[in-house]
């Protein structure tokens, strides 16, 4: 997946995995240092995403 996101524009959803164009991205909120990204869909379902730094998991 690395390889696409690479690719093509926009950026990969840390909660599916999906590449895409409307996302909102922050820092993690443990740690900060971790950068999640996550895509409308997952946003507005509350899928859950964790921090590739810390493992935190949120909403």
């Amino acid at each position: 997946m690395n390889f696409i996101a690479n690719v093509l524009p926009g950026k990969v959803c840390v909660s599916c995995g999906r590449l895409t164009h409307q996302y909102t991205q922050f820092s993690c909120p443990k740690c900060s240092k971790g950068k999640i990204i996550r895509c409308k869909h997952c946003r507005e379902i509350t899928n859950a995403y964790r921090c590739t730094e810390c493992k935190f998991e949120g909403p």
